[in-house]
């Protein structure tokens, strides 16, 4: 091990470069599909032993002292996003003719543009450095305020933050009900991270005696919380998800959109699965409906037809507002309807967070010049909506709808989900075919459920539709690719463990702690030197 470590502390110029990023290649294995979290026992110790080597100008400006950390971080970020996103490229494959150009642009650029978070990290990290246990501490923080900022900045875009590695199984998601999002990448950075000292054996004790207590805390309150009972349920819900399945290139072709809504209608309309009621409420997945309902009145009148008395249909569905379709003054949603059972639209919510180039074209007066367009989402783009809320169900459950990617963001959907007993999400990741993408995008909607302790019900429109309970349990749930519905009865019980904003506080503070640590560590071994 010393000896490996040495010759990675020894790297320079483009080896250096090659090890880095093939460094966060290889911890995207950490991730769904895969889970073979082991891979970031790997990668971090690396990327410690690749920074113990950066050597700055002393002489110059703080900038030029930690451009070499950062230009480590970047090629270790470009590696794990490059590798952990390529399957983006995937939607721009759906309509080649018009967009195949843009292909090296989504699977290099966007991996080019956030490794600058994990190339800030490592500057921060560097800024605290040592030669004990404190620079893994300092990377901790470093990756812990990085992973924070990716979910804001320019939008935000927290895909396949490094905590979802600590969390591949129920077991394993619990402790992120109290330490958040914010607490549990730091964490898990820092015990990925914890073999390095296995190189230099200082601080190798206390190491191992936190890697062991760490790991135990983890394992050992996911195993409490799963044993213990659940509370009685204050409310139930039978439902009914479907999964239709949609090839894209047909998505908006006029003519089959009846034939794919009539796939729609068969599958809410078929008879209960043997032991399960009529459901209450169905699900249809994102943009589900392949026309306007301004255009089509008499779609509302079959639903009201199909739907038994006392139930409700949410949809995904494209909505209008200001004029015909045909109108320039039209403006068009990214909603999700509820429809009552005499075929009346009793409520809507639009997407609040768009996906920029998919659904909408950010400076599209400048990129209009450029003969630059939106890339996938639709025939229109979109309007963003101003404000969420939740839509009543029966027996009075609330359930807060969230549409496709905006369920990645935990601030977003712990904040809303505190006037909810129900998390949905509608999405359609058949963009992305069976790549790694869908089972990414339900890890991290998996994920939710467990932070805010309520149920998540899940549409796709090829995959992975599913029902979670509080604890991210899957309770069934339809492959990639599938057609069918699920059956389900949902009892309501649970509420999160803690507050979003104590959990938010406690992610601060597990940040805080580790700064403090690293800070000290590195004043006293510059003490020491002096």
């Amino acid at each position: 091990m010393v000896r490996l470590a040495g010759r990675i502390i020894l790297l320079w110029g483009w080896g250096r470069a090659l090890v880095a990023f093939l460094a966060g290649a290889l911890a995207v294995l950490g991730q769904a599909p895969y889970d073979f979290f082991a891979a970031c026992f790997i990668s971090f110790p690396v990327l410690v032993w690749l920074l113990d080597g950066v050597t700055g100008d002393a002489s110059g400006s703080l900038v030029r002292r930690l451009r070499p950390a950062f230009a480590v971080g970047w090629w270790f970020g470009f590696g794990y996003f490059l590798a952990g996103l390529w399957w983006i490229g995937s939607a721009l494959l759906v309509e080649a003719d018009n967009f195949a150009w843009a292909l090296p642009f989504a699977v290099v650029g966007i991996p080019f543009a956030l490794a600058f978070f994990y190339g800030f990290a490592a500057m921060v990290a560097r800024l605290l450095w040592s030669s004990d246990i404190g620079r893994i501490a300092a990377l901790a923080f470093g990756f812990g305020l990085a992973e924070w900022l990716r979910d804001f900045l320019f939008t935000g875009f927290p895909w396949n933050a490094i905590g979802y590695a600590a969390m591949p199984v129920p077991l394993l998601m619990q402790s992120v009900s109290v330490t958040g999002m914010i607490g549990m990448n730091a964490l898990a950075v820092f015990v990925f991270a914890l073999p390095a000292l296995l190189a230099a054996r200082r601080h190798l004790r206390l190491g191992a005696g936190l890697f062991v207590a760490l790991a135990a805390a983890h394992v050992g309150y996911g195993y409490v919380r799963l044993a213990a009972p659940e509370k009685p349920a204050v409310h139930s819900l039978d439902v009914r998800i479907v999964q239709p399945a949609v090839d894209l290139s047909e998505k908006w072709d006029a003519s089959v959109r009846d034939r794919i809504f009539a796939t729609l209608m068969g599958l809410s309309a078929k008879a209960p699965d043997p032991g399960h009621g009529k459901p209450q409420l169905i699900l249809w997945p994102e943009t589900s409906v392949p026309f306007l309902f301004t255009e089509r009145p008499d779609a509302l009148t079959a639903l009201g037809d199909m739907l038994a008395p006392g139930q409700m249909l949410m949809a995904g569905v494209v909505r209008e507002e200001g004029g015909s379709a045909a109108s320039a003054d039209s403006r068009y949603y990214n909603s999700v309807v509820a429809i009552d059972d005499k075929g009346e639209i009793t409520d809507a919510v639009d997407k609040v967070h768009l996906v920029p180039f998919g659904e909408y074209l950010p400076f599209s007066d400048l990129l209009d010049h450029f003969g630059i367009e939106q890339l996938v989402a639709g025939p229109m783009s979109f309007a963003a909506g101003n404000e969420r809320h939740a839509i009543a169900l029966p027996d009075g459950i609330r359930a807060l709808p969230f549409i496709c990617y905006e369920v990645i963001f935990p601030d977003l959907v712990a904040v809303d989900a505190t006037s909810a007993q129900l998390i949905v999400n509608v999405t359609n990741d058949a963009w992305f075919g069976d790549t790694p993408g869908p089972y990414q995008h339900f890890r991290q909607a998996q994920i939710r459920a467990v932070e805010n302790g309520l149920p998540l019900l899940r549409a796709a429109n090829n995959g992975i539709s599913a029902v979670v309970d509080p604890r991210g349990r899957i309770v069934d749930a339809l492959a990639i690719d599938a057609r069918g519905a699920i059956d389900a009865h949902v009892p309501i019980s649970e509420q999160a463990v803690i507050s979003p904003g104590q959990r938010r506080i406690n992610g601060m503070l597990i940040m805080l702690l580790f700064a403090i640590a690293a800070a000290l560590l590195s004043v006293r071994q510059r003490l020491r030197v002096n």
